[in-house]
Protein backbone atom coordinates (compact mmCIF):
# COMPACT_ATOMS: atom_id res chain seq x y z
CA UNK A 1 0.00 0.00 0.00
CA UNK A 2 2.99 2.31 0.64
CA UNK A 3 6.38 3.10 -0.61
CA UNK A 4 8.99 5.37 1.21
CA UNK A 5 11.50 5.12 -1.58
CA UNK A 6 11.38 8.92 -1.98
CA UNK A 7 10.94 10.00 1.45
CA UNK A 8 14.33 10.64 2.36
CA UNK A 9 13.43 13.46 4.26
CA UNK A 10 11.54 11.64 6.63
CA UNK A 11 13.03 10.99 10.22
CA UNK A 12 15.31 7.19 10.64
CA UNK A 13 14.86 5.15 13.32
CA UNK A 14 16.77 2.15 14.79
CA UNK A 15 14.48 -1.13 14.04
CA UNK A 16 13.70 -3.35 16.81
CA UNK A 17 13.10 -6.53 15.14
CA UNK A 18 16.50 -8.20 13.54
CA UNK A 19 14.34 -9.75 11.21
CA UNK A 20 13.10 -6.13 9.87
CA UNK A 21 13.21 -6.20 6.05
CA UNK A 22 12.97 -9.87 5.92
CA UNK A 23 9.91 -10.68 7.35
CA UNK A 24 6.53 -9.81 5.25
CA UNK A 25 4.75 -7.95 8.55
CA UNK A 26 6.33 -4.41 9.37
CA UNK A 27 7.06 -1.99 6.84
CA UNK A 28 7.76 0.77 8.69
CA UNK A 29 10.25 0.37 11.63
CA UNK A 30 13.23 1.70 10.13
CA UNK A 31 11.00 5.37 10.47
CA UNK A 32 10.33 7.64 13.84
CA UNK A 33 6.62 7.33 14.44
CA UNK A 34 6.02 10.57 14.31
CA UNK A 35 7.63 10.33 10.66
CA UNK A 36 5.57 7.33 10.20
CA UNK A 37 1.94 8.94 11.01
CA UNK A 38 3.14 11.55 8.83
CA UNK A 39 3.89 9.54 5.46
CA UNK A 40 0.42 7.40 6.30
CA UNK A 41 -1.28 10.68 6.41
CA UNK A 42 0.23 12.27 3.27
CA UNK A 43 0.03 9.11 1.23
CA UNK A 44 -3.90 8.50 2.38
CA UNK A 45 -4.93 12.13 1.87
CA UNK A 46 -2.86 11.76 -1.61
CA UNK A 47 -5.31 9.23 -2.94
CA UNK A 48 -8.31 10.66 -1.87
CA UNK A 49 -7.29 13.95 -3.58
CA UNK A 50 -6.77 12.07 -6.85
CA UNK A 51 -10.56 11.39 -6.63
CA UNK A 52 -11.60 14.85 -6.30
CA UNK A 53 -12.29 14.39 -2.64
CA UNK A 54 -11.38 17.28 -0.73
CA UNK A 55 -7.89 17.21 1.60
CA UNK A 56 -9.76 19.77 4.19
CA UNK A 57 -12.02 16.83 4.82
CA UNK A 58 -9.36 15.44 6.69
CA UNK A 59 -8.59 15.42 10.82
CA UNK A 60 -5.13 14.61 11.66
CA UNK A 61 -4.30 10.83 12.13
CA UNK A 62 -4.79 9.23 15.54
CA UNK A 63 -2.26 7.88 17.07
CA UNK A 64 -1.91 4.56 18.17
CA UNK A 65 -0.69 5.07 21.80
CA UNK A 66 1.18 2.14 21.78
CA UNK A 67 3.63 2.11 18.77
CA UNK A 68 5.10 -0.76 19.52
CA UNK A 69 4.03 -4.31 21.66
CA UNK A 70 0.24 -4.04 20.75
CA UNK A 71 -0.82 -6.72 18.54
CA UNK A 72 -3.34 -9.21 20.25
CA UNK A 73 -3.45 -11.69 18.22
CA UNK A 74 -0.56 -13.32 15.69
CA UNK A 75 -0.66 -15.74 12.93
CA UNK A 76 2.14 -18.47 13.03
CA UNK A 77 3.27 -20.73 10.50
CA UNK A 78 4.57 -24.18 11.80
CA UNK A 79 6.14 -26.73 9.07
CA UNK A 80 7.75 -29.99 10.41
CA UNK A 81 10.26 -31.61 7.67
CA UNK A 82 10.54 -35.09 6.39
CA UNK A 83 13.64 -35.35 8.86
CA UNK A 84 11.83 -34.18 11.96
CA UNK A 85 13.03 -30.34 12.43
CA UNK A 86 10.62 -27.96 12.81
CA UNK A 87 10.29 -24.24 12.02
CA UNK A 88 7.68 -21.91 13.16
CA UNK A 89 7.79 -17.73 11.87
CA UNK A 90 6.63 -15.30 9.56
CA UNK A 91 6.18 -15.53 5.80
CA UNK A 92 8.96 -13.75 4.03
CA UNK A 93 9.03 -10.41 2.16
CA UNK A 94 9.68 -12.73 -1.14
CA UNK A 95 7.57 -15.61 -0.29
CA UNK A 96 9.40 -18.50 -0.11
CA UNK A 97 9.87 -20.63 2.72
CA UNK A 98 9.23 -18.31 6.29
CA UNK A 99 11.36 -16.00 8.68
CA UNK A 100 11.76 -18.31 11.85
CA UNK A 101 11.17 -16.05 15.06
CA UNK A 102 11.36 -16.18 18.96
CA UNK A 103 9.55 -13.17 19.63
CA UNK A 104 7.89 -10.40 17.90
CA UNK A 105 7.86 -6.37 18.59
CA UNK A 106 4.95 -5.50 17.40
CA UNK A 107 2.81 -8.20 19.46
CA UNK A 108 1.65 -7.22 23.22
CA UNK A 109 4.36 -8.57 25.45
CA UNK A 110 2.46 -11.54 26.83
CA UNK A 111 2.01 -13.12 22.79
CA UNK A 112 6.02 -12.15 22.48
CA UNK A 113 7.12 -13.70 25.47
CA UNK A 114 5.16 -16.93 25.00
CA UNK A 115 6.51 -17.49 21.52
CA UNK A 116 9.36 -20.35 22.31
CA UNK A 117 6.73 -21.86 24.51
CA UNK A 118 4.18 -21.99 21.72
CA UNK A 119 6.58 -24.06 19.81
CA UNK A 120 7.01 -26.42 22.44
CA UNK A 121 3.67 -27.05 22.69
CA UNK A 122 3.23 -27.31 19.02
CA UNK A 123 6.02 -29.77 18.68
CA UNK A 124 4.12 -31.91 21.37
CA UNK A 125 0.33 -31.26 19.80
CA UNK A 126 1.12 -32.17 15.86
CA UNK A 127 -0.09 -35.41 15.25
CA UNK A 128 2.53 -37.67 13.44
CA UNK A 129 1.10 -37.52 9.81
CA UNK A 130 0.70 -33.80 10.17
CA UNK A 131 3.61 -31.57 7.90
CA UNK A 132 2.10 -28.08 8.82
CA UNK A 133 -0.18 -25.77 10.88
CA UNK A 134 -1.29 -22.21 10.59
CA UNK A 135 -1.07 -20.92 14.23
CA UNK A 136 -3.40 -18.44 15.81
CA UNK A 137 -2.15 -17.24 18.86
CA UNK A 138 -4.30 -14.37 20.88
CA UNK A 139 -4.59 -12.52 24.81
CA UNK A 140 -6.17 -10.34 26.37
CA UNK A 141 -6.32 -7.03 29.09
CA UNK A 142 -5.54 -9.83 31.82
CA UNK A 143 -2.80 -11.25 29.86
CA UNK A 144 -3.79 -15.32 29.24
CA UNK A 145 -2.73 -16.45 26.28
CA UNK A 146 -5.19 -19.04 24.03
CA UNK A 147 -4.08 -20.33 20.94
CA UNK A 148 -5.24 -23.17 18.30
CA UNK A 149 -4.62 -24.26 14.63
CA UNK A 150 -3.82 -27.82 14.84
CA UNK A 151 -6.98 -30.15 14.28
CA UNK A 152 -10.78 -29.65 14.11
CA UNK A 153 -12.52 -27.32 16.64
CA UNK A 154 -9.04 -26.35 18.18
CA UNK A 155 -10.01 -22.60 17.76
CA UNK A 156 -13.15 -23.62 19.92
CA UNK A 157 -13.07 -21.93 23.39
CA UNK A 158 -15.32 -22.42 26.52
CA UNK A 159 -17.34 -19.83 28.21
CA UNK A 160 -15.19 -19.78 31.19
CA UNK A 161 -11.70 -19.16 29.00
CA UNK A 162 -13.18 -16.29 26.84
CA UNK A 163 -10.52 -13.80 26.17
CA UNK A 164 -11.50 -9.57 26.96
CA UNK A 165 -10.78 -5.99 26.96
CA UNK A 166 -12.14 -2.74 28.56
CA UNK A 167 -13.14 -0.67 26.40
CA UNK A 168 -15.45 2.62 27.00
CA UNK A 169 -16.52 1.25 30.21
CA UNK A 170 -17.77 -2.17 28.57
CA UNK A 171 -16.09 -5.63 28.82
CA UNK A 172 -15.89 -6.94 25.31
CA UNK A 173 -15.75 -10.63 24.74
CA UNK A 174 -14.06 -12.64 22.30
CA UNK A 175 -12.37 -15.46 21.18
CA UNK A 176 -9.74 -17.58 19.02
CA UNK A 177 -12.17 -18.02 16.80
CA UNK A 178 -14.13 -14.50 15.74
CA UNK A 179 -12.35 -11.54 14.60
CA UNK A 180 -11.59 -8.79 16.63
CA UNK A 181 -9.45 -5.64 16.25
CA UNK A 182 -5.89 -6.70 17.59
CA UNK A 183 -4.87 -3.23 18.78
CA UNK A 184 -6.67 -2.93 21.66
CA UNK A 185 -4.92 -0.24 23.09
CA UNK A 186 -6.79 2.52 20.09
CA UNK A 187 -10.02 0.73 20.36
CA UNK A 188 -11.64 3.83 23.50
CA UNK A 189 -9.80 6.45 21.53
CA UNK A 190 -12.11 5.60 17.96
CA UNK A 191 -15.15 4.94 20.76
CA UNK A 192 -14.51 8.49 22.37
CA UNK A 193 -14.00 10.18 18.69
CA UNK A 194 -17.23 8.46 17.36
CA UNK A 195 -18.93 9.67 20.96
CA UNK A 196 -17.56 13.30 20.10
CA UNK A 197 -19.20 13.44 16.59
CA UNK A 198 -22.70 14.30 18.76
CA UNK A 199 -24.85 11.80 16.44
CA UNK A 200 -26.19 9.49 18.92
CA UNK A 201 -29.36 10.46 21.39
CA UNK A 202 -31.62 8.14 22.90
CA UNK A 203 -34.44 8.34 19.96
CA UNK A 204 -31.39 7.08 17.64
CA UNK A 205 -31.59 3.14 16.39
CA UNK A 206 -27.97 2.50 15.64
CA UNK A 207 -27.48 0.00 13.15
CA UNK A 208 -24.19 -2.19 13.62
CA UNK A 209 -23.37 -3.42 10.27
CA UNK A 210 -20.86 -6.32 9.81
CA UNK A 211 -21.01 -6.21 13.57
CA UNK A 212 -18.80 -8.93 14.70
CA UNK A 213 -19.09 -10.00 18.48
CA UNK A 214 -20.52 -6.48 19.11
CA UNK A 215 -17.60 -3.92 19.54
CA UNK A 216 -19.64 -0.71 18.40
CA UNK A 217 -22.94 -1.97 19.10
CA UNK A 218 -22.00 -2.71 22.97
CA UNK A 219 -19.64 0.33 23.67
CA UNK A 220 -21.97 2.82 22.29
CA UNK A 221 -25.66 0.99 23.73
CA UNK A 222 -25.66 3.34 26.42
CA UNK A 223 -26.12 6.42 23.48
CA UNK A 224 -28.62 5.29 21.92
CA UNK A 225 -32.01 3.93 22.25
CA UNK A 226 -31.98 0.56 20.02
CA UNK A 227 -29.44 -1.32 18.49
CA UNK A 228 -29.68 -3.54 15.64
CA UNK A 229 -26.80 -5.67 14.96
CA UNK A 230 -25.96 -7.73 11.64
CA UNK A 231 -23.37 -10.39 11.11
CA UNK A 232 -23.40 -13.82 9.29
CA UNK A 233 -20.28 -15.24 11.15
CA UNK A 234 -21.97 -17.86 13.56
CA UNK A 235 -19.04 -18.11 15.65
CA UNK A 236 -19.28 -14.27 16.04
CA UNK A 237 -23.15 -14.02 16.11
CA UNK A 238 -22.71 -16.51 19.02
CA UNK A 239 -20.16 -14.04 21.07
CA UNK A 240 -22.35 -10.49 20.21
CA UNK A 241 -25.31 -12.58 22.20
CA UNK A 242 -22.91 -13.56 24.54
CA UNK A 243 -21.79 -10.10 25.25
CA UNK A 244 -25.12 -8.48 24.97
CA UNK A 245 -26.70 -10.79 27.60
CA UNK A 246 -23.39 -10.15 29.99
CA UNK A 247 -24.18 -6.55 29.88
CA UNK A 248 -27.80 -6.98 30.43
CA UNK A 249 -28.63 -4.87 27.48
CA UNK A 250 -32.94 -5.22 26.47
CA UNK A 251 -32.52 -3.10 23.41
CA UNK A 252 -30.33 -5.07 21.41
CA UNK A 253 -31.38 -6.72 18.23
CA UNK A 254 -28.98 -9.11 16.65
CA UNK A 255 -29.72 -10.89 13.13
CA UNK A 256 -28.11 -13.25 11.66
CA UNK A 257 -27.22 -13.06 7.89
CA UNK A 258 -25.55 -11.76 5.40
CA UNK A 259 -25.52 -7.76 5.27
CA UNK A 260 -25.78 -7.61 1.56
CA UNK A 261 -29.29 -10.23 1.49
CA UNK A 262 -30.69 -8.74 4.46
CA UNK A 263 -30.19 -4.89 5.21
CA UNK A 264 -31.30 -3.56 1.97
CA UNK A 265 -34.90 -5.31 2.81
CA UNK A 266 -34.85 -4.95 6.18
CA UNK A 267 -33.90 -0.84 5.80
CA UNK A 268 -37.23 -0.92 3.16
CA UNK A 269 -39.67 -2.46 6.10
CA UNK A 270 -38.70 -0.34 8.59
CA UNK A 271 -40.81 3.14 9.16
CA UNK A 272 -39.68 6.80 8.83
CA UNK A 273 -37.45 7.49 12.03
CA UNK A 274 -33.63 8.26 12.96
CA UNK A 275 -30.78 5.52 11.75
CA UNK A 276 -27.60 6.08 12.29
CA UNK A 277 -25.48 3.64 10.48
CA UNK A 278 -22.46 2.42 10.99
CA UNK A 279 -20.25 0.25 8.58
CA UNK A 280 -16.94 -1.75 9.29
CA UNK A 281 -17.16 -4.13 6.03
CA UNK A 282 -14.48 -6.43 5.05
CA UNK A 283 -11.47 -5.64 3.16
CA UNK A 284 -13.51 -5.59 -0.39
CA UNK A 285 -15.83 -3.10 0.76
CA UNK A 286 -19.15 -3.05 0.48
CA UNK A 287 -21.45 -5.15 -2.03
CA UNK A 288 -23.45 -2.58 -4.76
CA UNK A 289 -26.92 -3.54 -3.20
CA UNK A 290 -25.82 -2.48 -0.20
CA UNK A 291 -24.23 0.50 -0.98
CA UNK A 292 -26.81 1.42 -3.08
CA UNK A 293 -29.72 0.57 -0.90
CA UNK A 294 -28.11 2.91 2.14
CA UNK A 295 -27.33 5.60 -0.32
CA UNK A 296 -30.83 5.60 -1.39
CA UNK A 297 -32.82 5.29 2.03
CA UNK A 298 -34.54 8.21 3.24
CA UNK A 299 -34.52 7.61 7.12
CA UNK A 300 -30.79 7.82 8.00
CA UNK A 301 -29.32 10.74 9.40
CA UNK A 302 -25.75 9.58 9.77
CA UNK A 303 -23.40 7.01 8.32
CA UNK A 304 -19.94 6.02 9.71
CA UNK A 305 -17.99 4.37 7.32
CA UNK A 306 -14.66 2.35 8.98
CA UNK A 307 -12.35 0.93 6.02
CA UNK A 308 -8.72 -0.82 6.58
CA UNK A 309 -8.87 -0.73 2.48
CA UNK A 310 -8.45 2.60 0.88
CA UNK A 311 -9.15 1.78 -2.35
CA UNK A 312 -12.59 0.03 -1.60
CA UNK A 313 -13.26 2.99 0.56
CA UNK A 314 -13.09 5.35 -2.10
CA UNK A 315 -15.07 3.23 -4.54
CA UNK A 316 -17.70 3.30 -2.36
CA UNK A 317 -17.69 6.79 -1.40
CA UNK A 318 -18.08 7.72 -5.04
CA UNK A 319 -21.10 6.31 -4.98
CA UNK A 320 -22.69 8.22 -1.90
CA UNK A 321 -21.25 10.86 -3.33
CA UNK A 322 -22.81 10.85 -6.50
CA UNK A 323 -26.40 10.36 -4.34
CA UNK A 324 -25.53 13.53 -3.09
CA UNK A 325 -24.46 12.33 0.38
CA UNK A 326 -22.06 15.06 2.24
CA UNK A 327 -18.73 14.01 3.64
CA UNK A 328 -18.20 15.82 6.66
CA UNK A 329 -15.04 14.46 8.04
CA UNK A 330 -12.42 11.79 7.31
CA UNK A 331 -10.44 10.57 10.30
CA UNK A 332 -7.48 7.95 9.89
CA UNK A 333 -6.54 5.87 12.77
CA UNK A 334 -3.50 4.14 13.24
CA UNK A 335 -4.24 0.68 14.14
CA UNK A 336 -1.09 -1.12 12.81
CA UNK A 337 1.80 0.84 13.51
CA UNK A 338 5.00 -0.12 11.72
CA UNK A 339 3.26 -1.31 9.11
CA UNK A 340 1.28 -0.38 5.85
CA UNK A 341 -2.41 -0.44 7.09
CA UNK A 342 -4.35 1.79 8.14
CA UNK A 343 -7.85 2.01 9.14
CA UNK A 344 -10.02 4.98 8.18
CA UNK A 345 -13.21 6.42 9.62
CA UNK A 346 -15.45 8.62 7.41
CA UNK A 347 -18.39 10.37 8.79
CA UNK A 348 -20.95 11.45 5.87
CA UNK A 349 -24.69 12.58 5.56
CA UNK A 350 -27.28 13.36 3.24
CA UNK A 351 -27.41 15.97 1.06
CA UNK A 352 -30.53 18.07 0.52
CA UNK A 353 -31.54 16.55 -2.58
CA UNK A 354 -31.57 12.88 -1.01
CA UNK A 355 -34.87 14.86 1.49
Amino acid sequence: MFSTGNDHNLAAAVPLCPVFGQCGGCQHQDLSYAAELEHKQKYLEGLFVGENIPVEQFEKIVASPKEYHYRSRLDMKFLKVRDGRTFMGFSPLNGKWMIEVESCPIAMNAISDFLPQLKKQAIEKIPPKYRNANLVIKTGDDGRIAWGGIGKRSLKMSVEDFLWTEVAGKRIFYSLDTFFQSNLSILPLIIQRIKDLNILDKTTHFYDLYGGVGLFGITLADEVGRVILIEENVHSIAMAKHNAAYHSFEHFQIIEGRVENLYPDFLQNKAASRHVVMIDPPRQGLYESVTQAIAQAKNISQLLYLSCHPESLIRDLQIFIKRDWKIKTIIPFDFFPRTQHIETLVALEPGAKHD
